[in-house]
């Protein structure tokens, strides 16, 4: 197995666990694990070399990082 495929299953598996302490209103827990989740599969981008992968999760980095901030 590549070091991607690695990267991008712990990536998907901590994203799986952000969305579950969301739906059991784990805050700010959840928000923790999604930044997680969002920089590993960034990561995946970059290796990949796949600037859509890269653009979302810029996107979705900054929008709950603002949420987050925004909460605060």
């Amino acid at each position: 197995m590549q070091t991607v495929d690695i990267v991008k299953w712990i990536a998907t598996a901590i994203q799986l666990v952000g969305y579950g302490m969301t739906g059991l209103n784990m805050t700010p827990w959840n928000v923790y694990a999604f930044f997680v989740g969002i920089f590993l599969w960034f990561a995946v981008g970059v290796m990949w070399k796949d600037k859509a992968i890269m653009v979302v999760h810029v996107g979705a980095f900054i929008s709950l990082f603002a949420g987050y901030l925004n909460a605060a």
